[in-house]
């Protein structure tokens, strides 16, 4: 499995990281734009990631605006929905308002943070990605 992890903070990056290594390669990058530059890259590359973990508010661009440029890049793409990476947005803001803008632009699920690394586990069994 391949993922893609988009995050500005050192310490949240740095454990995200190791918990998600567990379940495949990872490449990290620290805001938004580097984000779409990598997921283009492997698109063009024909290595999708199938997993992306964005973080809401980095700098440069933010995670919403990554998210939609990453959906747009899909559809550009032609890659069927089925195929679609998987993307789990990560943030301290949990009202019903950024879930909702989060899910409208494709979020696959909105995990607030501090991140429970159970919860996670949990869910990425759900989505079919195991360790």
């Amino acid at each position: 499995m391949r993922i893609l992890i988009a995050e500005d903070d050192f310490a949240s990056r740095k454990a995200i990281l190791k918990f998600l290594s567990e379940y495949g390669e990872c490449d990290v990058t620290v805001d938004g734009m580097e984000a779409i530059d990598a997921f283009m890259m492997a698109i063009e590359d024909d290595e999708p990631y199938d997993l992306v973990c964005l973080d809401v508010m980095m700098p440069v661009m933010d995670g919403y605006q990554a998210l939609k440029n990453i959906r747009n890049i899909e559809r550009e793409h032609n890659v069927a929905q089925s195929d679609q990476a998987k993307v789990i947005m990560t943030t301290a803001l949990n009202e019903e308002k950024n879930v909702k803008m989060a899910f409208d632009l494709g979020c696959t699920v909105y995990c607030a943070k501090p991140i429970d690394v159970d919860k996670l586990r949990d869910i990425l069994e759900k989505l079919g990605f195991n360790q």
